[in-house]
């Protein structure tokens, strides 16, 4: 693979749970005129400062880079160009600080921040490019449209999104979590690229992690669950030994933290199976947290205790290697204090 793209959260499993953003906005002033009083002179225009164009011509990573060609302004002031999206990078806006650049590549500074983009309600963009888009899906909230639920989902949400960017923007579904899943999702811009992810998607995926919060102390620690995965006509998928009864199956966990009711486990998936992490860990006599459907008697949560935490992936057109990790929800960081 050509490089890597990291995207991590400042919290880990062992940090405290990032503080929300805060947002500042400005409010602007306009003249009030009456008869007896004098309009004020009329502004001139002020001068828009024109975006700077820099030619990239050895390797190097976007803030070096930047640091390097911008000596008037310090670091903090380089990363607050970042984190406004005020960086582009051939023509495609970027927040990552350490995305490689190669010979001939061209990067522009805006100095103007543009308006921020519409809010996305349940979902997060977390990356985005010509090719493909990376969410953090919040919990509750559909991937696709089901018989009950056809407006209110992730794809019609992120849909609606590229299209105010351009009305021939469309979104194809690669693969889906569970309603009461969160964390990330992956959804491609061109039926090439949905093409080429779905059909490679074991080859193609380096890394999916989730966390779970399970009921019970976990015993042994870590381990692996295999089985064959089946689904009834009732959609409830169960385990099975008979290779002629479903689809193979693989989980491994590790436990990182537990209370005296509950255990917080990092799970590891070697097959992308529908409910799999869910079912195994039934099978293991520990089920997740708020999920009735496989087992579980208590819900501390509120939800499903279940997080997709990591996603890494080979870029489809461009090879780079691309890892996407979320913060811990705070809900599950709350249960381990």
């Amino acid at each position: 693979m050509k490089g890597l793209i990291f995207v991590s959260p400042a919290s880990t499993v062992i940090q405290r749970a990032a503080k929300d953003d805060s947002h500042s906005g400005t409010a602007s002033q306009g003249y009030f005129s009456f008869k007896n009083f004098p309009m004020p002179p009329t502004p001139r225009p002020t001068k828009q400062a024109a975006p700077s164009r820099l030619a990239v011509t050895e390797p190097a990573e976007l803030l070096l880079f930047l640091i390097e060609k911008l000596p008037q302004k310090t670091r903090n002031d380089v990363k607050s160009l970042l984190k406004n999206r005020q960086i582009s990078v051939d023509g495609q806006a970027t927040t990552q600080y350490n995305l490689g650049l190669v010979p001939g590549q061209e990067v522009e500074v805006a100095w103007i921040r543009a308006a921020p983009e519409p809010r996305l309600r349940g979902l997060r963009v977390v990356f985005e490019d010509e090719h493909l888009i990376v969410v953090e899906k919040a919990a509750g909230l559909l991937s696709i449209a089901t018989e009950k639920e056809k407006l209110i989902t992730a794809y019609s949400l992120l849909s609606g999104y590229l299209k105010q960017k351009h009305p021939s923007n469309k979104i194809f579904v690669v693969h889906r979590l569970d309603r009461d899943t969160s964390g990330l999702l992956l959804f491609a811009k061109t039926p090439l690229v949905q093409q080429r992810l779905q059909q490679t998607w074991q080859e193609a995926v380096d890394e999916r992690t989730y966390l779970a919060v399970t009921e019970g102390l976990v015993r042994p620690p870590e381990g692996t669950v295999s089985s064959y995965l089946h689904e009834s006509k009732a959609l409830i998928v169960y385990s099975d030994q008979n290779p002629r009864n479903g689809q193979w199956a693989v989980t491994h966990y590790q436990t990182l933290n537990q209370s005296a009711r509950h255990s917080l486990l990092q799970v590891e998936l070697e097959t992308g199976r529908k409910n799999q992490i869910r079912v195994h860990l039934q099978d293991l006599g520990y089920p997740v947290v708020g999920d009735r459907k496989y087992g579980a008697t208590t819900d501390p949560l509120g939800r499903l205790g279940l997080h997709a935490w990591v996603l890494a992936f080979g870029h489809p057109i461009t090879g780079e290697a691309l890892r996407f990790e979320t913060a811990v929800p705070g809900a599950f960081l709350k249960l381990f204090r």
